[in-house]
């Protein structure tokens, strides 16, 4: 089995962020943090999990490419990664034209079919016409 090498990393990695964000609870925290950024521990006094979970699901999140963090004293503060969710953002957006233009063409599709059948039936005499 071999890789094409034009397939970019990238899209592994927007995969990875759709499947963190599967998960309920990841996805909450992430709603969470994008309303502004929070430590572990203010995280968990918002949420109906544990310190440790928090935690867990950060990393998951973080390695998602959807969470940052940054140092302040002994804390981790937690934020949301713009640039984590401009190319998920970017990959939902390319997904959802590919299948607006695929619904359009076959619609297209369908409307040249009826205008075909309409078209055959206007060029065929009708029986009051044959008889003349």
């Amino acid at each position: 089995m071999s890789v094409s090498v034009d397939l970019p990393f990238v899209g592994t990695y927007r995969l990875e962020a759709l499947g963190a964000l599967g998960d309920p609870t990841r996805r909450l925290i992430f709603e969470t943090l994008a309303a502004g950024p929070l430590s572990v521990g203010e995280l968990a006094k918002r949420l109906p999990v544990s310190r440790p979970a928090v935690s867990q699901h950060l990393r998951a999140l973080k390695e998602a490419g959807l969470v940052i963090d940054r140092a302040a004293g002994t804390r981790r503060i937690y934020h949301v990664d713009p640039s984590g969710v401009a190319g998920l953002r970017a990959y939902l957006d390319r997904v959802w034209g590919d299948a607006l233009d695929a619904f359009k063409q076959e619609v297209e599709a369908q409307q040249r079919q009826v205008d075909a059948q309409q078209h055959a039936g206007a060029a065929q005499p009708t029986a009051v016409e044959t008889e003349e």
